[in-house]
């Protein structure tokens, strides 16, 4: 968005340069991408003159063009072909002399002397369009008879230089789409150091009405996507060109005037937010403007005379009879100010952001005023803004405001009321700030304090602050104008990347992100917006039930995410190019699936849970003096994600492992829990590596936080003595079926043994030629201990024999010798 400095300091009382301003603005989060010094016409119409036509006979070998001869004040007489249909003898004209440089957007031409048709042309006489200050191109510009030949152009038609702040602004401010926004910010940040700075906003008390003889009724029909709909009408108006002053406003923000009309609704706009629209009142049909959706497929021709089909959910502006503009979006052919417009009907409306961007990306239509819209406008700016350009109407194109004021506003909204508590602003700022100076900043953004309790402050916040609305946004608020650059950097941060709004949780997540971080992993948080490419042809995660996007930024981001798999793989990626290889990542997110067909228990129609990823990649640990170097392993990865269900406090006991069945691992296990599986592990395939050219091993874990989270919530902390007396260590080696798993193994001893056996362990697994095809081997570890005494040889063996029966028995199992 381009702000004009010149343009800016009509607001705000500052002698700050245009450099000190954008400094503060992008410390205010308004960031600056660039200054600079810009002509209101490209090129500044250095080269262009006034010139005096002293004669114009028709081209001897084209009937379209002219000859002529035109003095420019150099003391010789210029012979000049010229196309345009209007030029005549006696005419003061702009004229482009050679050497002068002429731009059209982008393309620049050089004038030259040169030969058309065979005869001499030395310059050109010169439309409006061709030199930038205007559209139109049906003739050479014809000026008044009394400016002096030899006039420089830029000076004739006054124009300025004038120095552009691009402000890059993020979606949340659209608050501060508009000069009189950003010079409420400023005006914010200055006052901390003179409280004599203010913004002025021109005074509208003027406005009134002049007659009745134009009344237009109002209707809103579909109340749900108008908030507010203000309009008057103004009669007797002329519609021509706009004065200089308005002209190089625009241009120098890069707008093109039309009329004058069309130029002061733009003019508001980037005045204080605020669209416009102005219709031809003769096309209203019936005097009657009614605010409605009309049926699906319903064509209608827009400004660009183009026909669009209508979706059933476009907001239209219509008469008795049709629609005359795309609410909020872009106006219709038929309505449109043109040079024989008389009398207008001025909008000035407050329409639902949702269906207006709804619209726009239907239609593919991207204006100034569903930029707005679509982010949420005021909806207590719309009768300053109607009063202001109805005023600026009467002065710059004549005509008599012709009606009182309709508005329509059924449910005003107020401001949000916001409880602030001191303790919370020192917490989230990790400062104290006095409360004196929080209560001006508050007051410089009109932020108005309703409440002071000894614990805080109760807070009213303007509508059109639509990214205000909860206690931290307000803390948040303060800082900007207070300075991130103030508050001292602490030497650690304890808290991870994902935002949580229940305090418990968000300690839960921490407590886990900090045990991973002191195992050596690195937290990542990637784009929840994923490939839906990633998904076909997979069992596991079926691109059908991805949650598609219905107007994607890109082919790459056109679906939510169902894993964190690919993401995780993506930045393994990004690091491996970058000579980054060894690799522990962990990733805390929200993944999405659509539901299944039938389920009415949810009114939305996806299913939305957290997971946790763990990572691991190339080297586990770098080789040193007395270390050789390690690979991680799946080991490595399964001692992780269990350490993470002990932290929070699952038990060995509660948790029972099957084999993988996921396409996107080669092998691995699930982890079961009350019922529910929470946890898949394993070694990413080879040909998902392949896909995202990575040529080493990645293990894999994700883990169902939402689950988790439920089932250690009912697990009871119990205090137990540790025991006096010791563990029994016992080993088995069992030679089984290849199917048989270690899980199965554990299951059936511990229900076999439930009261004295603490801890069943996998040590070895051996297969090979010295055992039966078909067979394995495990080296089983078994722990015994009883907490009132001390285990004799007898227990132990009874014990042992009744386990080894079980595995006969049960697993088909046989002991090695």
């Amino acid at each position: 968005m381009d702000i004009s400095y010149k343009w800016l300091k009509e607001y705000i009382n500052t002698d700050k340069s245009a450099q000190e301003l954008a400094d503060i603005l992008t410390s205010l989060g308004l960031e600056v991408g660039s200054i600079e010094e810009k002509e209101s016409v490209k090129g500044g119409l250095r080269g262009l003159v006034v010139g005096q036509v002293l004669s114009c006979d028709r081209h001897p070998n084209a009937d379209k063009l002219s000859v002529t001869t035109v003095d420019t004040g150099s003391g010789e007489i210029l012979p000049i072909v010229c196309g345009a249909p209007n030029v005549a003898a006696g005419q003061k004209v702009i004229v482009a002399t050679v050497g002068t440089t002429l731009y059209n957007g982008d393309e620049a031409f050089e004038i030259k002397k040169a030969k058309i048709r065979g005869e001499k042309s030395e310059g050109m006489i010169c439309a409006e369009d061709e030199i930038g200050l205007g559209t139109h191109h049906d003739g050479i510009m014809v000026l008044p008879a009394e400016v002096p030949v030899g006039t420089p152009a830029a000076q004739y038609f006054q124009l300025e230089s004038d120095t552009i702040l691009e402000v890059d602004l993020t979606p949340n401010r659209i608050d501060a789409a508009s000069h009189l926004g950003v010079a409420r910010d400023l005006a914010a940040a200055l006052r901390l150091q003179d409280a004599s700075v203010k913004v002025t906003r021109p005074s509208v008390e003027a406005f009134k009405s002049d007659n009745q003889n134009y009344p237009v009724k109002v209707t809103v029909e579909t109340a749900e996507a108008c908030t507010r709909y203000s309009g008057l009408t103004i009669s007797g108006v002329t519609v021509k060109e706009s004065p200089d002053w308005l002209k190089n406003r625009l241009l120098s923000i890069g707008m093109t005037p039309i009329n004058n009309i069309v130029d002061i609704t733009n003019f508001v706009l980037h005045e204080c937010g605020q669209p416009l629209h102005a219709f031809d009142g003769d096309q209203i049909a019936g005097d009657h403007v009614i605010v409605k959706t009309l049926p699906q497929d319903t064509p209608f021709v827009t400004l660009d005379e183009k026909e669009r089909k209508l979706d059933a959910d476009d907001l239209m502006i219509c008469n008795e009879k049709e629609g005359m503009c795309i609410a909020g979006v872009f106006g219709g052919i038929k309505s449109g100010v043109s040079e024989k417009t008389t009398r207008i009907f001025l909008e000035s409306a407050c329409f639902n952001p949702v269906y207006v961007r709804q619209t726009s990306r239907r239609h593919v239509l991207f204006t100034d005023a569903s930029f707005r819209f679509e982010r949420g406008s005021d909806p207590n700016m719309t009768l300053w803004a109607l009063k202001r350009a109805a005023l600026l109407i009467k002065e710059i194109a004549g005509g008599s405001i012709s009606s009182d004021i309709v508005d329509v506003y059924p449910q005003p909204v107020g401001d949000f009321e916001v409880e602030l508590q001191w303790a919370n602003i020192r917490r989230l700022i990790g400062k104290d700030l006095e409360p004196a100076l929080i209560k001006n900043i508050l007051e410089a953004l009109d932020i108005r304090i309703v409440k002071e309790q000894a614990a805080g402050l109760t807070v009213a916040v303007p509508p059109y602050r639509v990214d205000v609305q909860r206690e931290a946004d307000v803390v948040e608020e303060i800082l900007r104008v207070y300075g991130y650059n103030n508050v001292e950097v602490p030497t650690s941060i304890h808290s991870t990347i994902v935002y949580s709004p229940r305090p418990d949780h968000h300690q839960l997540r921490n407590r886990i992100a900090e045990q991973l971080l002191g195992a050596g992993f690195n937290e990542i948080m990637c784009n929840s917006l994923t490939k839906v490419a990633y998904y076909e042809g997979s069992t596991g995660f079926p691109a059908e039930k991805t949650v598609v996007l219905a107007n994607p930024l890109s082919s790459d981001l056109n679906g939510m995410r169902q894993t964190l798999l690919f993401g995780g793989l993506e930045s393994i990626r990004h690091n491996r190019n970058r000579q980054h290889g060894d690799l522990k990542l962990f990733e805390l997110g929200n993944c999405y699936q659509l539901k299944p067909e039938g389920d009415k228990g949810l009114q939305k129609s996806y299913l939305e849970g957290q997971r946790l990823a763990l990572f691991m990649t190339g080297q586990l640990a770098a080789a040193n003096w007395n270390t050789p170097a390690r690979k991680a392993s799946f080991a490595d990865l399964k001692t992780m994600a269990e350490n993470v269900l002990l932290r929070l406090g699952i038990k060995e006991q509660q948790w029972r492992t099957k084999g993988l069945e996921a396409d996107l691992l080669s092998e691995g296990l699930h982890y079961i829990v009350a019922n529910q599986q929470v946890v898949t592990m394993g070694l990413v395939g080879k040909k998902l590596l392949k896909a995202f050219d990575i040529d080493e091993p990645v293990f894999f874990a994700e883990i169902d936080w939402d689950a988790v989270v439920k089932i250690a919530a009912r697990n009871q902390v119990l205090f137990q003595e540790i025991s006096r007396f010791p563990e029994v260590r016992r080993d088995l080696a069992l030679l089984l079926d290849r199917s048989v798993q270690f899980a199965d193994l554990e299951a059936v001893a511990r229900k076999t043994e439930k009261k004295l056996l603490k801890k069943v362990s996998l040590f070895d697994i051996y297969e090979g030629d010295k055992i039966e095809a078909g067979k394995k081997s495990y080296a089983i570890s078994f722990v015994l201990e009883d907490p009132t005494q001390t285990l004799k040889d007898k227990q132990i063996d009874k014990i042992m024999q009744s386990l080894i029966q079980a595995f006969e028995r049960q697993l088909g199992a046989t002991l090695r010798g």
